[in-house]
């Protein structure tokens, strides 16, 4: 037997087990909803709303308990229930054709299917690429416009139910909307994260609590630059979509002089050469100037036929944002700076972080 024919047979294999299991997650999906539309229709029927509301799902959760099992205990039907309020649309009402309260049987619903890294154009409609996890998560959203910003990310990217969790946790949204005006956060709402320009690519803070790295004044560089390796796969999800790896101290040599860069990826969507230094301290004017050595060199050196410019981030634990506006001058379109946290912050340290970024670009602004 050739491995050439193994190989598709294997593949044949491998995606119908893909399909079944996706397939078992949209029926899960959909019944939860109309689950939860059943209740909430049933609901505006009581006088007394609330009331009636709870004694609804009481009832309904302690005899679906018995025939069907735990997953329709009565927390888990205030779920479906919230699922239908936060996803009036999900279903299209004149494709179901089961009138709430109708003794027939659902007429199978078959939903929009788009292939991983395509863009959702409906966001709120059902999707099979998500499942119930990502619906869960989206739930916890209670803006719109985040929402659906992170329900067309969790599409584009093929996120996993756990990839989203951590991205909502790390408030991706908001790091992304620190910098946009009106129109751009419609955009991230609608069209997701659109990465047109350098400081479109790069976050501020990075977070990076997958590393399971204290927060110590004693940490080494190589220990930092060791435990992004190890963990690779979370820090280009991170870094965001189009970033691969290329390679890890990079040396440079000028006339005997040998420098080595920590970092370096491609940005597939940029078409660039992204250099990464990582530096444990407050950011100083050395590193930068260093930065733009790095820059600099490949520019000139590796830069090939069809390659945008040389970018560099330096990610740092502080920095002194007037520093790095003096000492860049017109390189700023080319080299950023980044705090980064190796925890995970809560929305109230994110916040006054991006306070403080925000004050800082007014201060840009008026200079």
């Amino acid at each position: 037997m050739g491995a050439a024919l193994y190989g598709r047979v294997s593949e044949i294999i491998e995606s119908a087990r893909r399909n079944a299991a996706r397939s078992v997650d949209t029926a899960q999906v959909i019944s939860n909803w109309l689950i939860g539309r059943e209740i909430v229709k049933e609901e505006q029927r009581g006088k007394k709303r609330a009331e009636y509301g709870k004694k609804i799902l009481k009832g309904l959760a302690g005899r679906l308990l018995v025939d069907y099992g735990k997953g329709y205990s009565f927390q888990n039907l205030k779920f479906f229930r919230q699922f239908f309020v936060c996803f009036p649309g999900l279903l299209e009402e004149n494709k179901i054709r089961f009138p709430v309260g109708s003794e027939s049987p659902p007429i199978p619903y078959e939903p929009i299917r788009y292939p991983p890294g395509s863009e959702l154009r409906h966001p709120g409609r059902l999707n099979a690429n998500l499942s119930w996890r990502h619906y869960r998560s989206l739930m916890r959203v209670s803006d719109l416009g985040a929402r659906g910003f992170y329900e067309i990310e969790a599409v584009k990217n093929a996120w996993s139910g756990r990839e989203l969790e951590r991205q909502i946790n790390s408030l991706l949204y908001e790091r992304l909307a620190l910098s946009k005006d009106k129109a751009g956060l419609m955009k991230l709402a609608t069209k997701g994260h659109d990465v047109r320009r350098p400081e479109d690519a790069f976050k501020d803070p990075v977070v990076m609590e997958f590393l399971g790295l204290p927060e110590s004044p004693k940490l080494a560089e190589s220990n930092l630059e060791g435990a992004l390796i190890d963990n690779l796969r979370g820090f280009l999800l991170e870094l965001g979509n189009g970033f691969a790896f290329v390679s890890r101290q990079q040396r440079l040599s000028l006339d005997g002089d040998h420098f080595y860069v920590d970092l370096v990826f491609y940005d597939a969507v940029l078409k660039c050469y992204v250099l990464v230094d990582l530096k444990v301290g407050k950011l100083t004017h050395q590193d930068l100037g260093q930065m733009q050595l790095y820059v600099n060199y490949y520019d000139s050196e590796r830069r090939t036929k069809g390659d945008g410019p040389t970018l560099g981030l330096i990610l740092c634990t502080d920095k002194n944002d007037a520093v790095v506006r003096y000492t860049l001058g017109t390189n700023r379109a080319k080299i950023f700076a980044s705090r980064y946290k190796l925890y995970l912050p809560t929305e109230a340290e994110l916040a006054a972080e991006l306070r403080r970024e925000l004050s800082d670009l007014h201060s840009a602004a008026d200079c």
